[in-house]
């Protein structure tokens, strides 16, 4: 199959029978202005009206070869005129090939053709004797303003076309950009709910994992302590249960505030763990945001003592300082020269950042230090 035939069935249906029948109107209105038999050496002949058929059948190509549509025109009225065929005038059989070039986009090889044959035709026409007057007062005028017209069309069509291509084209950039959104929402809940659930559980399954140590140790040796441990095993169990209910409940109405619990259950429950917890907080106010963030930053950092630093003391400070709620967290445990940010610390880090915070994390010899900084008032 040729590339030209390939590229025409490449069209919608409706375009081909579109191009079907301006052809038809082209070879109808040529058919017609040779019928009339308006002058010429020749009369109307089967050779005449192939000219006819050519220009309308050209009309098939316009979409795929606009130019060589457009040249063949051209030249297949020079050669009729040549031949002294009835006159058929210009703008009707080239006036289709004009709105074609131009509504391709090829406006310089419209123009010059429109300019080349008026003057090719204006230039034959004062030899054979034509007035000056009636051929430039008349038929220049009108011919020159119909395909003048034929090309303004086939522009304007072209201009609106691509308006509305890159309205398209904006739409789709738009509805992207709402599905990247949505989507960026939907990731954001996944990491808050994530954050709820570890920060939930995550601190009294380290309560347990302790005392269920110590029980072990126990066991056989002194059972009030194996007593002791299983009750608070049982009393962490507990809470974890409320602490998931809390954050069940914070996912299904974001507005409620879990740091309103007081900070003292949390170091309560790590002293049982035998660990010395110190609570230093000033009388500033806080929103239920910021409260909710320390809280939970608060929860994530005990929980890491119980987990890794083997300590015996951990201070807890807060205070405000010019808007800001200064929260510092030290133990004197073990330090890690490597501090890598695995769930915990990024959510604690996340959960800064999330109301215009900051958090660093800092360790030593003299033991782990989580610091943040959030505004008091919330996010900003």
């Amino acid at each position: 199959m040729s590339p030209g035939l390939q590229e025409l069935r490449a069209y919608p249906r409706a375009a081909l029978v579109t191009d079907a029948l301006l052809g038809v109107a082209v070879t109808l209105v040529v058919v017609l202005a040779i019928s009339m038999d308006l002058g010429g050496a020749r009369g109307p002949d089967p050779f005449a009206y192939a000219f006819a058929l050519g220009f309308g059948a050209l009309m098939m190509m316009r979409r795929t070869r606009p130019v060589l549509v457009l040249l063949f025109t051209s030249f297949g009225i020079c050669v009729y005129y040549a031949l002294e065929f009835p006159p058929i005038g210009l703008a009707v059989p080239v006036g289709a090939a004009l709105y074609a070039a131009a509504d391709a986009g090829r406006i310089r090889w419209a123009a010059g053709t429109l300019i080349a044959l008026l003057a090719v035709s204006s230039y034959f026409r004062l030899i054979d004797g034509e007035d000056p007057g009636y051929l430039f007062g008349y038929e220049f005028a009108s011919s020159a303003g119909l395909m003048a017209a034929a090309v303004a069309l086939g522009w304007s069509v072209r201009t609106g076309r691509l308006l509305r291509n890159r309205q398209e084209q904006l739409d789709l950039l738009a509805e992207q950009e709402r599905e990247y959104e949505a989507a960026s929402r939907v990731q954001q809940e996944r990491l808050r709910i994530a954050r709820e659930l570890h920060d939930a559980v995550g601190h009294t399954v380290s309560v347990i994992s302790l005392h269920s140590d110590v029980a072990r140790e126990a066991l056989g040796r002194d059972d009030s302590v194996v007593a002791d441990s299983l009750r608070h095993i049982r009393e962490a169990a507990g809470n974890t249960m409320r602490e998931l209910r809390s954050a069940v409940k914070v996912l299904r109405d974001p507005d409620e505030s879990p740091g309103k619990t007081s900070l003292e259950s949390l170091a309560t429950a790590v002293r049982r763990a035998g660990i010395d917890v110190t609570v230093e907080r000033d009388g500033g106010e806080t929103s239920d945001a910021t409260e909710s963030v320390m809280y939970r930053i608060v929860q994530e950092a005990l929980t890491n003592v119980i987990r890794h630093s083997h300590a015996s003391r951990i201070a807890i400070s807060l205070r405000h300082q010019q808007g800001e709620l200064a929260l510092r967290v030290a133990d004197n445990g073990r330090g890690c020269p490597d501090v890598r940010f695995g769930h915990g610390l990024t959510g604690m880090r996340e959960r800064a950042e999330s109301i215009g915070g900051t958090l660093a994390v800092a360790s030593g010899p003299e033991g782990f230090v989580v610091e943040a900084q959030l505004p008091a008032q919330g996010a900003t």
